[in-house]
């Protein structure tokens, strides 16, 4: 099975009172020592999300920032037993469709607003979990496998966000607007502390 389609799918799910738009950023945290995403998987998921379901289509100014912190993550692998079985027996399972191993991802990830000078609006956390099946022809490759639990899972986690930005917009939006625009692009330091 193809993992691309799994990237590219973001569900469409618009807040009510969409966000100003706002410079955003991601922090992986522990999800960058994991043998799955990539670098760029967090921030490229983060951006997909907010621009289709959470803040307005901007070119031009932003009025403060929004940041992903993956601050939690564990992934196992299981089913090992089942892997030797299928080399004791030349794969011949796995033609069958039996899976060799499953790779399970449970993530915890908070999303920060900050108004336009780094002070902090609001914090809101959510928690992911999959479970991707490796498997010759109704499962993923060994290599593809962890990358797309780490995904999943974060996924699932802002899923979880979105309804907490949804309740908070109405509150947010005109705080994010008196802040003014962003003048630095880049998170203030201090903010970063937090």
């Amino acid at each position: 099975m193809s993992v691309k389609g799994s990237f590219s799918h973001i569900p469409t799910a618009v807040i009510s009172k969409r966000l100003p738009p706002m410079e955003i950023t991601a922090d992986p945290g522990p999800l960058a020592m994991n043998d799955g995403a990539l670098p760029d998987d967090p921030l490229r998921l983060f951006k997909s999300e907010l621009q289709h379901n959470v803040v307005e289509a901007t070119d031009t100014a932003t009025y403060g920032y929004i940041r992903l912190v993956v601050t939690k993550v564990h992934t196992i692998r299981k089913g090992r037993s089942l892997q030797a079985a299928q080399v004791v027996t030349m794969l011949v399972p796995s033609i069958f469709g039996a899976p060799l191993e499953w790779y399970n991802t449970d993530l915890e990830a908070e999303v920060q607003v900050m108004d336009a000078t780094g002070q902090l609006l609001g914090t809101y956390t959510g928690k992911g979990s999959s479970n991707v099946k490796v498997a010759m022809y109704h499962g993923y490759s060994q290599t593809d496998a962890p990358r797309l639990a780490d995904v999943i899972a974060l996924r699932e986690a802002l899923n979880k966000v979105r309804p907490q930005l949804d309740t908070a917009s109405t509150r947010l939006s005109p705080l994010l607007m008196a802040g003014g625009p962003v003048n630095n692009p880049t998170l203030p330091s201090s903010a970063s502390s937090k």
